[in-house]
Order: C-alpha cells, then sequence, then structure tokens
C-alpha cells in the first residue's frame, strides 16, 4: 500500500527489494539464535496478529457456513465425517403379537486431511531505516488479505467440484439449458431462477441455515439480480442490523440470503457467445465441512533482524509471514448447488 506523497519511499523500496530479491537463502531464514531481543515482543506479536486475521476475515466468505472440525493436536493429519443414511420407508402394518425385523443403519465414512499452507515477505534493514511508511505494519495488512483470499479460494475450489449443477433458462425465451457451453448473455439469475434453485434444494430435503438457505455471488451477478428482480429483491438494511449480518450479506431474495464476493467463480469465456459464466452457490446446512488442526489456525511469524543466526550474519534481513492447516470436504452433496448463469452488462469478465 504506498501512498502519494511517497515517491522517494518508492524508489527506495524498488531497489531495496531488488537487493533482496538477489539473495538465494531468503527461504531459510529460520531463527537459529538465543540471545534476547531476536524475536517480537509478545505485545507487538498480539497486535500483529489481531491485524492479520481483521484483514483475512472479510475475504473468508465461502469458509463462514462449512461445518467447523478441529483435529486434535498427536492425532494425525486426517478427519472421518460420518454419515448416516435416511431410513426406509417401512408401509406394511405390523401383525398382531409379531416382532417385525428390525432395519439397518446404513453409514459412509467421508475422510479429509489437512494440509498447510503460507506465505511471507523479506525486508532489509536499509529498506526499514530509510522508507517513510511503516513497513512492517503495511507488510501484515497485505499478509492478512492474502491469507484471506488464499484460504477462502482453497474452500471454493473444493466447493466448486460439487456435481449438483442447475444452468439458468434464457430469460429472453425461457428455453432451457443444459450445459455451460450453451448459456447465453440473456441466461440470467433472476427471481424465478432463483426460486427454481431453492426448490431444488427443498426436493433434495437440504435444511436451511436458520431459516434461510445461503447463496455466495459474484457482484455481477448480484448486479443483474437486483436489476431484474422487480419487487423480490430486499436490500439487507430491511430484514436485519448489520451486527446480525453474514459476512458479506448484502441482500435477500426468495428467502435466500445472498453474500456477495469477487472471489465467487468465473468461467471466463466459457459460454457459446464467449462470455464470462458466473457460477453461484446456493448452500444448504451441512453440505460441507471445514477442518483444521488444533493448534494450527492462521497466525503470524515474524522474525526480526538478528534472528536467523549464521543465515544472515549481517543482521540485514528480516521476515514476516502467515500460516494455516486447513482442508475442506463436501459432506452432502445434494446440500449444495451450483447455479451457473451469465450477465447482460459485464460478459468479458475474466476468469478467476
Amino acid at each position: 500500500m504506498i501512498r502519494p506523497n511517497s515517491i522517494l519511499s518508492v524508489m527506495q523500496t524498488a531497489t531495496a527489494l531488488a537487493m533482496i530479491q538477489a539473495r538465494t537463502n531468503l527461504n531459510t531464514n529460520v531463527s537459529t539464535a538465543a540471545t534476547a531481543g531476536n524475536d517480537l515482543s509478545a505485545d507487538m506479536k498480539v497486535y500483529y496478529d489481531m491485524q492479520l486475521l481483521r484483514d483475512a476475515e472479510p475475504h473468508l466468505v465461502h469458509r463462514q457456513f462449512g461445518k467447523k472440525a478441529t483435529i486434535p493436536q498427536g492425532t494425525g493429519k486426517t478427519i472421518e465425517f460420518r454419515r448416516f443414511a435416511d431410513l426406509p420407508r417401512n408401509l406394511t402394518p405390523l401383525t398382531e403379537g409379531v416382532t417385525p425385523n428390525g432395519m439397518s443403519l446404513d453409514v459412509a465414512a467421508i475422510t479429509a486431511m489437512v494440509k498447510q499452507y503460507g506465505g511471507y515477505v523479506a525486508t532489509s534493514d536499509i529498506l526499514v531505516m530509510t522508507a517513510i511508511d511503516n513497513i512492517m505494519s503495511e507488510a501484515v495488512q497485505l499478509l492478512g488479505s492474502n491469507a484471506g483470499i488464499v484460504l477462502d479460494t482453497l474452500c471454493r475450489n473444493v466447493l466448486l467440484t460439487g456435481t449438483n449443477v442447475m444452468y439458468a433458462n434464457d430469460s429472453a425465451t425461457g428455453s432451457a439449458i443444459s450445459a455451460r457451453a450453451d448459456l447465453l448473455q440473456t441466461a440470467n439469475l433472476t427471481v424465478r431462477e432463483v426460486s427454481r434453485a431453492v426448490t431444488i434444494l427443498r426436493q433434495q430435503n437440504a435444511p436451511t441455515l436458520d431459516g434461510s438457505y445461503v447463496a455466495i455471488a459474484h457482484p455481477n451477478v448480484i448486479h443483474e439480480l437486483m436489476a431484474n428482480s422487480e419487487d423480490g429483491w430486499m436490500d439487507i438494511t430491511k430484514y436485519t442490523r448489520l451486527d446480525d449480518a453474514l459476512t458479506g450479506e448484502v441482500g435477500k431474495c426468495m428467502g435466500v440470503r445472498f453474500v456477495e464476493s469477487t472471489q465467487a467463480k468465473v468461467f471466463g469465456g466459457a459460454s457459446s457467445e464467449d462470455s464470462a459464466v458466473y457460477g453461484t452457490l446456493f448452500i444448504g446446512q451441512g453440505a460441507y465441512g471445514v477442518i483444521d488442526l488444533e493448534g494450527g489456525g492462521l497466525q503470524t511469524i515474524a522474525k526480526a533482524r538478528g534472528s536467523a543466526g549464521t543465515s544472515d550474519p549481517l543482521n540485514q534481513r528480516a521476515t514476516v509471514g502467515w500460516k494455516a492447516v486447513e482442508a475442506t470436504k463436501i459432506l452432502v452433496p445434494q446440500y449444495l448447488l451450483r447455479v451457473e448463469s451469465c450477465v447482460r452488462d459485464f460478459g468479458d469478465q475474466p476468469e478467476n
């Protein structure tokens, strides 16, 4: 984040970063020193952790509706969810005095394995001493945003593997569409299509989240829906306090609470008219799980100058980064519906 009055800082930053990038051992900047003063103070660590989380949270849209699970330390990297099938409908009357056959439970195991993700930036002593901006603070803000986007994209990509898909009908002709490549710019997410998506979830007995389904949609899809909803769209201020809103929530349509995110999937140039196709996720409760490892949540790792031992003999470099251990797993595929549609005003949106 560069401020307009920091022209000198930009030049100094570019020079210093070029010097840093010329080094080949930045990835081995591991703290081996035991002397005092090489690590951040406890107060500074807490401050940077909070700042990182604040900047990450607005981007964690897809993860917020998953069933939360934590793997205890010392129990491996894999977690097992157990899903029980519905019992059969026994419509045969009982015979007086005769014990009927019992019903069998049918349980399926669903496993997920967590993986670790992260990223960091390195700064030189010259950069820190000469830059006008607070480099460490700026870096933590950028890293927080980066962490949120990375973790949310990982979750989104798993949800996109769901096979429960609906294609928006052509709103101009009413013609049904059955493939992404056949979508037209007039195949839009309208109130009628939202109602159709809700009906599909209801047909599959998908439970709601506190009385409503949730949809994660791109801002361009929200624009299209609001422009063609007539009286079907309700702004968030009309039905709830902002303090009670979901992260990214902007409004409601046909009983579905819509959450807006630029991380909602865009399939660039995927329709028959070479227009972008947008994937809107309609979610019922329990559709998927988000898993982390005990003690492996999102955290800041900062290494002060002088903390790398012989890897940094002149105390020239410091690093700050983030890491997290996580996984996402679809638990009940029929509770998750992807609706693919186009928009008329933003047909050339690139894939994300």
